[in-house]
């Protein structure tokens, strides 16, 4: 199921539509000239049929509790030496990000719905 039909549900229940039907997901799609499946929307409407979707996103967040979080690995901690003598050993330089701009591509025909 693409995520173009997902989201055009959730425009119509933002627009004041408690269930969405197929038809409210058809002009959705067809206003922004996305294809519409309307096999798709049908499948979609009738899954969430009774359902408010408050209560299918939180019953959506409690299964992605279960995956556990992302918590990458601790900071690093860098250990400065103390004065001393001039070794020998030059100190690291500073790696800069570079950033590059991107180019805006002004014939670019982009369907965000598509």
């Amino acid at each position: 199921m693409g995520m173009k039909y997902a989201g055009a549900y959730l425009m119509a229940v933002l627009g004041g539509k408690e269930s969405p039907n197929a038809g409210d997901i058809q002009k959705i799609l067809e206003s922004v000239e996305a294809e519409f499946d309307s096999s798709i929307a049908e499948k979609l409407v009738s899954e969430l049929e009774g359902k408010t979707v408050h209560e299918v996103i939180a019953a959506g967040k409690d299964r992605l509790k279960a995956f556990g979080g992302g918590g990458g690995g601790g900071g690093v901690a860098v250990v400065a030496s103390g004065g001393g003598g001039g070794g020998g050993v030059p100190a690291a330089e500073e790696k800069k990000a570079v950033v590059e701009e991107e180019e805006e591509d002004e014939g670019v025909d982009f369907d965000l719905f598509g």
